[in-house]
């Protein structure tokens, strides 16, 4: 970006995923700075114990045990829950945050709604911080943010699932967030909840929009619909990029 100062990198493993942020600004490296990092970290490890399915001690696999009730656990467990239900109503039911493993017994899994609602959370220290610009994301999803309206936007580069040496496409975003679902790195680890199969028509979906808690859940439903992802994403009202199992890449606008 000509004319901009390179931006100040961190990167700290957290809820399984790489959480990296890059800073341009005022802030970017001073003890302000640095401090609001560690504060978004520290929520990120709060969510991790409350939401993580891997952690047995975790409110949600309690939760899942039905060890706890749901009025025992922490009140954002209902939030989620909530956001959960909402996608599972939008969708028809390909989103659900229970869903049957393999011998056909229903789980609680809210990790599509978690990711970037927990990230919606842990930006607030980082966007409060005067006259600097913020890039929070995990594992790929982020958060982006230009203190001035004027100033230079993050460019965000779109990885093409099939190749990830390409790029599908490079998306200025100023003030605003992106995430992409898909299989290039998990496998084919989202499933339409009708079936509990993997669709096979998209290879992933990448959203844009004002919060990433909406755009998470919304890449995600649409590329458990499959073939009617883009359509859905079309009623939402959605911006974003659709890439087929052939290699196709469609924008959605």
């Amino acid at each position: 970006m000509t004319g901009v100062a390179a931006p100040t990198r961190r990167v700290e493993q957290v809820m399984g995923m790489p959480i990296s942020l890059a800073l341009r600004g005022r802030h970017a490296d001073d003890q302000l700075g640095e401090q609001a990092w560690e504060a978004a970290l520290t929520e990120l490890r709060w969510v991790d114990e409350v939401f993580s399915t891997w952690r047995p001690d975790s409110q949600v696999s309690r939760l899942g045990r039905g060890e706890v009730t749901l009025a025992e656990c922490h009140e954002s467990v209902a939030e989620v829950l909530r956001l959960g239900d909402d996608a599972r109503v939008s969708s028809g039911g390909a989103f659900d945050v229970c869903l049957s493993d393999r011998d056909g017994v229903r789980r609680l899994d809210p990790s599509g709604v978690v990711k970037g609602w927990a990230v919606d959370r842990a930006v607030a220290p980082l966007l409060a911080l005067a006259d600097t610009d913020v890039c929070l994301s995990a594992g790929g999803d982020m958060v982006c943010h230009v203190a001035d309206p004027d100033g230079e936007p993050w460019l965000i580069g779109i990885e093409h699932p099939l190749d990830p040496t390409r790029l599908v496409a490079r998306v200025p975003v100023h003030r605003g967030a992106v995430a992409t679902s898909g299989s290039a790195h998990r496998g084919a680890h989202v499933v339409d909840a009708r079936s509990g199969r993997p669709q096979e028509a998209l290879a992933s979906v990448t959203v844009i929009g004002a919060r990433l808690t909406s755009v998470d859940i919304d890449a995600t439903t649409a590329l458990a619909l499959g073939v009617d992802g883009p359509d859905w994403l079309r009623s939402r009202l959605r911006t974003g990029i659709v890439v087929w199992a052939d290699g196709r890449a469609e924008t959605v606008s």
